[in-house]
């Protein structure tokens, strides 16, 4: 394409728009709100992600050792636990540091209690790995795993938090592919019905063009500009909403709500748009060249 029909075919599309600009308006208005719930939904869902991934971290699968294990094969179930690609992290806990937590937690506020033991360690052969999954939804396969290895006499697992968990992040996933479904679809209405007004009101020009030889290509090119700008025009304003509402949000509670923040972690302003920014440009332009291309092959024979 010569570059003269190049710029030819944007003014074009940005006529065609101006022509429209009721259709164009309601249009990018469309995108505008489609594009903004997607970025609300999305920080919402990755905050939720977030603390679902906080609370998978801290479900431990515990592994005791049998009476007669000596800490050669301790340590060689610890190298096998590190090979494995579900554990993110574990750690071992020795028989007297396991007493210490247990007096801490149960013996509060009635340490004679505790006293009365003396130099006796009631949980001597209570020595452990915590083994802290990277994906809870694993759980069940380490377990079955671990209950083969040689030396372990017992593997507690948090079997009901790790099922919760899991189901929690596969209702998160279904709502989320269902609002983007939602979208797109109400979303490629909108601009296929802009496109078919500028059809309409170019129908005589475009019957010349196509008399006097004017190619498929040079005909379609103002449409899908004209598509393209309204999908990149309807990102870029909910984008920039988005991205002040959030921050402040943000801000607004580790302002006011100081406790709720030391207690949820949230996910930074730049993870978000990291990953919102190149999500909302390509549904946004996507769905502008789809609508178009969609609404040519129906009503236009080119």
């Amino acid at each position: 394409m010569k570059l003269s029909t190049f710029f030819y075919n944007v003014g074009q599309g940005f006529k065609n728009i101006w022509r429209n600009k009721m259709f164009s308006l309601a249009s990018i208005a469309t995108m505008s709100a489609c594009i903004f719930l997607l970025g609300i939904f999305m920080s919402i869902g990755l905050n939720f992600k977030k603390m679902v991934k906080n609370a998978e971290e801290s479900v431990a699968v515990t592994v005791f050792f049998k009476d007669d294990v000596t800490d050669q094969q301790i340590k060689e179930i610890g190298e096998k636990i590190k090979d494995r690609p579900e554990v993110a992290r574990y750690k071992f806990v020795s028989a007297d540091e396991a007493w210490a937590t247990f007096k801490k937690d149960f013996f509060k506020g009635h340490e004679d209690a505790a006293k009365s033991f003396g130099e006796d360690n009631p949980l001597a052969k209570s020595a452990n790995y915590q083994i802290f999954l990277s994906d809870v939804s694993k759980q069940s396969s380490l377990v079955a795993y671990l209950k083969t290895l040689d030396g372990v006499r017992q593997v507690n697992q948090s079997e009901a938090a790790a099922h919760t968990l899991t189901d929690f992040n596969k209702l998160i996933s279904f709502i989320f592919i269902g609002v983007i479904a939602i979208l797109i679809a109400v979303a490629v209405f909108l601009i296929s019905n802009t496109i078919t007004v500028g059809i309409s009101v170019r129908k005589d020009e475009i019957a010349i063009m196509k008399l006097i030889g004017a190619k498929d290509s040079f005909v379609r090119a103002p449409f899908i500009v004209e598509g393209v700008t309204i999908g990149f025009v309807g990102s870029i304003i909910p984008l920039v909403i988005v991205w002040f509402l959030y921050g402040n949000i943000l801000e607004y509670i580790r302002r006011k709500f100081a406790f709720l923040a030391n207690v949820m972690t949230f996910v930074p302003e730049r993870t978000v748009f990291n990953l919102l920014i190149p999500i909302s440009l390509l549904i946004g332009i996507g769905l502008g060249f789809l609508g178009s291309r969609i609404t040519l092959k129906h009503h236009l024979n080119v």
